[in-house]
């Protein structure tokens, strides 16, 4: 479905801005989150205040990448999920960090615009006992 494509590149374009106000806008009241950073469920996601603070944390602006998007849409209801590169220079750090992980977004049209109700991302962890985050994973 190409609207749901269109919204997953308009939200990585706002991520390389840094326009929190753009990414609110795109979850409905009551969307949760699933994200790699604590706690275990984000909500009020409509409002813009926790993305300024986080890409606040940043001394460069965030690079962001969305590859291998599959969408899958019947009706008001649609899904995708992607392969997701992130890197940006943390305040503090010497060196930029570039992490690949998984998203899953799913969607509903309301009035006929799609918005994301439920958005899962994480990373994969080493099952080798250490269970440390996969970080160096690349597609």
């Amino acid at each position: 479905m190409d609207e749901v494509r269109e919204l997953v590149a308009r939200r990585a374009e706002a991520m390389r801005a840094g326009d929190a106000v753009a990414l609110a806008a795109d979850y409905l009241p009551g969307a949760v989150a699933f994200t790699m950073a604590p706690p275990l469920a984000h909500r009020g996601l409509t409002d813009p205040g926790s993305l300024r603070e986080w890409f606040a944390t940043f001394d460069s602006a965030v690079d962001y990448e969305v590859r291998d998007l599959e969408v899958v849409a019947e009706g008001d209801v649609a899904f995708c999920h992607s392969l997701n590169r992130m890197s940006a220079l943390p305040k503090g750090y010497p060196e930029r960090f570039d992490l690949w992980f998984r998203s899953t977004v799913c969607l509903r049209r309301v009035d006929g615009v799609w918005r994301i109700a439920h958005e899962h991302t994480s990373v994969p962890f080493h099952m080798d006992g250490s269970f440390s985050a996969a970080v160096g994973l690349t597609p």
